[in-house]
């Protein structure tokens, strides 16, 4: 599969799964074996895993995924985004804080035959915690 088409794929989870919430597609973009590098707490193993994570996901953050840079080399795709939403549903023992929140972050995949196989994620967590009120916010001139 060329770089061209394994960056199409890559934007697709992002513009149909996880904007339009559309979690059922998963099954036919990821490997049986995929690995999923950084889990959310009981997410499972391989696509069902991934698609628990996306439906977790939509339900406690109303999500909108914007690509930044989108970029690839082999069998790996790169991908900056920005991720604004409001908390809506319950997360990670969190109840919904009804706060919007602007985070970016960057995750890695890589491509095996037309699908996804690995993930690997890196996101701001704490600025994402300070932001739905969950966190205290530090005022670096109080510090």
């Amino acid at each position: 599969m060329s770089t061209e088409n394994n960056k199409l794929l890559v934007r697709r989870l992002y513009d149909e799964v996880l904007n339009q919430q559309r979690a059922d597609s998963v099954a036919e973009l990821a490997t049986p074996d995929y690995v999923e590098h950084d889990p959310v707490p009981g997410q499972g193993e391989g696509p069902a895993g991934l698609t628990d994570r996306i439906r977790l996901l939509t339900s406690a953050f109303a999500p909108r995924f914007e690509i930044e840079d989108l970029v690839a080399e082999g069998d790996r795709v790169v991908v900056r985004w920005t991720h604004t939403g409001t908390h809506i549903g319950d997360f990670a023992g969190i109840p919904p804080t009804g706060r919007s929140f602007q985070i970016a972050g960057i995750d890695i995949y890589r491509i095996e035959s037309g699908r996804l196989a690995e993930h690997w994620h890196v996101i701001d967590e704490l600025r994402l915690l300070q932001q739905i009120g969950v966190v205290p916010t530090f005022d670096a001139a109080s510090a």
